[in-house]
């Protein structure tokens, strides 16, 4: 299989429409040849944020195809680094249950103008690029 040596990104939210989206998104963009991304939701919504899509579009990335996905243990077991986007505030978080884990703890674009969905879409581009270039996906215990 590709890739057996890259290391594997799991990014999770709730609904998997919006945040992890957008970092999964980046980080097939800019770590291609250097991380394996997925991402999944622990109550996926039925689709995928269109604002989301929209901004996402603006920085030549479509993920109009892509589907919510809800997080399995195998998503988890074969992750090298899991990135929590931040659910705290929006019920059942699965920080607590996961080991490998990193919370950024960002906020949610569900409900938010298109201007606030780009700043927090280009603070998720910020941290997935550092993570990439830095290698900090790459830590293991």
């Amino acid at each position: 299989m590709r890739g057996q040596d890259m290391k594997r990104i799991l990014f999770v939210c709730v609904e998997n429409a919006g945040r992890s989206q957008m970092a999964e998104a980046f980080a097939k963009h800019y770590g291609s040849n250097k991380v394996q991304a997925v991402s999944a939701g622990t109550m996926p919504s039925n689709e995928i944020n269109s604002i989301v899509i929209q901004v996402m579009l603006e920085k030549g990335i479509d993920i109009s195809l892509n589907k919510p996905k809800q997080i399995t243990t195998q998503m988890v077991q074969e992750a090298d680094t899991i990135i929590v986007m931040g659910c705290s505030a929006e019920g059942f978080c699965p920080a607590p249950l996961l080991g490998k884990v990193t919370d950024w703890n960002i906020e949610d674009p569900k409900g938010k103008p298109t201007e606030k969905v780009r700043e927090i879409r280009d603070e998720i581009e910020r941290r997935v690029r550092t993570l990439v270039e830095e290698g900090a996906a790459f830590k293991t215990s």
